[in-house]
């Protein structure tokens, strides 16, 4: 069986999927994309085609400020600007690619069209290269080609259950007695080791290397972000069954206190 979604411009077939349980699970794909761009009109085209695509947009226009960012929150797509007063495009790449293990699609934009600075921007770590002025239908064809290619490979849906809870860990889907729930890729994983580990006190500094590939280097605040968001998106509280608990200078703990799952 397989679900389609119509998004402005693509069609996109989520993977097939043998159900082993009575519950389905649909979701439009959705991301957070970090942009890094100087030019206000060109910035504003590449968020306007993002956000009509349903996709969330983080706007950037000085180097050294995308790079902070990058590194300390939870994004699934960078696209680059060669060209920024601070710091180009190149730079910014290779510090992106030294400072994050977890391997995330780049896409390189500039005017400069000669092949030496093509193969440059492929050498330095970037996925794709589009030359300005951007078209709006290819860069997201562009886009939803990346993240297949970054997709795994097709296999069986995997269903989790937490009660009232389904996490369907393949196609990264979440849904709460039925409701399907909207989670980055981040929060997503956050949340899946929360009820894995649940009973477990987990630390920040493991939720830093187990989700984000990250010994510690990233700032703590980027996991208590994630786990306030988590909180509210899946409204947990004692009435369902599960309490989060901040634990001081030590991380969290999910409990289970209906003593099923």
């Amino acid at each position: 069986m397989y679900f389609c979604y119509i998004v402005e411009y693509v069609i996109i077939v989520t993977h097939a999927v043998k159900l082993t349980v009575s519950v389905s699970i649909n979701r439009m794909v959705f991301m957070r994309v970090a942009l890094l761009e100087d030019e206000p009109a060109q910035a504003e085209m590449v968020i306007m085609s993002l956000q009509s695509a349903g996709h969330e947009c983080k706007h950037f226009s000085s180097g050294k400020t995308f790079i902070e960012n990058v590194t300390d929150d939870a994004f699934d797509l960078l696209i680059m600007d060669w060209n920024v007063p601070d710091l180009n495009g190149p730079e910014a790449l290779k510090s992106v690619r030294k400072n994050l293990s977890w391997q995330i699609p780049v896409l390189f934009t500039t005017s400069r069209s000669q092949e030496e600075d093509i193969v440059f921007a492929l050498d330095s770590g970037a996925d794709d290269y589009m030359i300005k002025p951007l078209k709006k239908n290819e860069l997201i064809s562009r886009i939803n080609s990346l993240l297949r290619r970054a997709s795994p490979p097709e296999k069986p849906v995997e269903l989790l259950t937490f009660s009232p809870y389904i996490f369907a860990r393949d196609n990264r889907t979440v849904s709460k007695s039925g409701v399907n729930i909207e989670l980055t890729h981040k929060e997503f994983d956050v949340a899946l080791h929360l009820f894995q580990n649940n009973g477990n006190l987990l630390s920040r500094k493991y939720l830093l290397k187990n989700v984000w590939g990250q010994e510690a280097e990233l700032n703590t605040r980027t996991v208590d972000t994630h786990i306030s968001n988590i909180r509210k998106k899946l409204g947990i509280n004692p009435g369902d069954g599960w309490r989060l608990s901040s634990v001081y200078q030590h991380g969290y703990r999910l409990e289970n206190l209906s003593g099923t799952e």
